[in-house]
C-alpha cells in the first residue's frame, strides 16, 4: 500500500513538473514569436525606468539635511523635520486652501467634455462635426505661455473683456480660480472628448435601432444607452482626476501670478519653486513635494475604494 502511494505521488510530481516545463516552453515560444513587439516595447520601458523609478532614490533628501558638498548619503538624517516645518508654516492653511479651491473649480468642469462628446456624437452633419472637433482640438496644441499671454491681454483693463467689465480681472484674487478653470477647460475641451468619442463609437448600432423601434427618443437613447455605455470610462477618468486634486499645474499658475492676486495664486507648486529654486532649500522643497504626492495617493486610493464598493469599475 505504501509503495502504491509513493508511486502515485511520484507520478503526480512528475506530471506537475512536466506541465510546468510545458508552460515554460510555450511561454518561450510566445516570446520568440512576438520578439519584434517586445523589442519595440523595450525602449519606452527603459525610459520609464530611468526617468520615473531611478529618481525615487533621491526622495530620501526629504528626510535629510541635504548638502551638495556631502551628497545624499553623507548628509545628516533629520527625519520628519521638514514636513513639520511645512505644516507649521504660517501660510500653510492659505496655500492648501488656494490649491484645493483651484482644483475644485477644475473638477466642476469635469462633466462638460462628457456632454460635449455626446453632442458631437449626435450631430448628423459629418462636415460640421469635423469642423467642431478641429476648432476645439486646436487650443490643446497652443503653448501655455501663449495661452497665459492671451488671458492677461484679454482681461487687462485695456483688453477686450477688461473694457466690458470695467476693470482688470487678473488684479482681483477672487477671479483667479475661475479664470484658471475656464482657461483650462477651453484649452483641454476638445482633447478631453477623444476617449469619450471613442467609447461612443463602440456602441452597437443595432442596440440604438432597437431602442428607436421601441419608441425611445434621442434623450432617452442618451440616458439609457449612451450614458450607461460611458459609465466605466467616466469613473476611470474621474478617479484619475481625483488623484491630481492638489497637483495644480505650476506653469500656468506662475505665469498668471502677480503681486495683486498673490493671496489667491499661492499654491503648493509655486511655493516649492520658491523654496527650492529661489532659496535653494532642496530638502524642504522635496519634503513638500513628497507631502503633496502622499495626499494624492490617499485621495485616489479612497476614491477607488468607494468606486469599487458602489460600482464594478475601479483602477485596480
Amino acid at each position: 500500500m505504501a509503495e502504491t502511494v509513493t508511486v502515485q505521488r511520484n507520478r503526480s510530481g512528475s506530471s506537475r513538473g512536466g506541465e510546468h516545463r510545458a508552460r515554460r516552453g510555450n511561454l518561450r515560444k510566445q516570446i520568440w514569436r512576438c520578439r519584434v513587439l517586445y523589442l519595440m516595447l523595450l525602449p519606452p520601458v527603459i525610459a520609464v525606468f530611468i526617468f520615473h523609478y531611478v529618481p525615487i532614490y533621491g526622495v530620501q533628501i526629504a528626510f535629510r539635511d541635504y548638502r551638495t558638498s556631502k551628497g545624499i548619503l553623507g548628509s545628516e538624517w533629520v527625519g520628519l523635520k521638514y514636513f513639520k516645518q511645512f505644516i507649521q508654516y504660517p501660510y500653510f492653511g492659505k496655500i492648501m486652501r488656494n490649491t484645493i479651491r483651484i482644483s475644485l473649480y477644475c473638477l466642476v468642469t469635469f462633466p462638460i467634455p462628457i456632454l460635449f462628446s455626446i453632442q458631437l456624437d449626435e450631430l448628423r452633419s459629418q462636415k460640421f462635426k469635423k469642423v467642431s472637433q478641429m476648432i476645439t482640438y486646436a487650443p490643446h496644441f497652443v503653448s501655455t505661455v501663449v495661452v497665459c499671454s492671451m488671458i492677461i491681454l484679454f482681461l487687462d483693463s485695456d483688453g477686450l473683456i477688461g473694457r466690458l467689465v470695467g476693470s482688470n480681472l487678473m488684479s482681483k484674487p477672487s477671479w483667479f480660480a475661475p479664470v484658471y478653470a475656464i482657461s483650462d477647460l477651453w484649452q483641454g475641451l476638445g482633447w478631453g472628448t477623444i476617449i469619450y468619442l471613442a467609447t461612443l463609437a463602440g456602441i452597437s448600432m443595432e442596440l440604438v435601432e432597437a431602442a428607436e423601434i421601441d419608441g425611445a427618443g434621442r434623450m432617452q437613447i442618451i440616458r439609457y444607452v449612451k450614458l450607461p455605455h460611458l459609465r466605466s470610462t467616466i469613473i476611470t477618468l474621474f478617479l484619475l482626476k481625483v488623484g491630481q486634486l492638489i497637483s495644480v499645474g505650476f506653469e500656468k499658475t506662475f505665469l498668471l501670478q502677480n503681486s495683486l492676486n498673490m493671496d489667491a495664486s499661492s499654491i503648493i507648486s509655486t511655493y516649492v519653486y520658491e523654496v527650492g529654486i529661489t532659496n535653494h532649500q532642496f530638502s524642504y522643497s522635496a519634503a513638500i513635494g513628497l507631502f503633496n504626492n502622499v495626499i494624492n495617493i490617499i485621495l485616489v486610493v479612497t476614491a477607488n475604494t468607494i468606486a469599487k464598493r458602489f460600482s464594478e469599475t475601479s483602477l485596480w
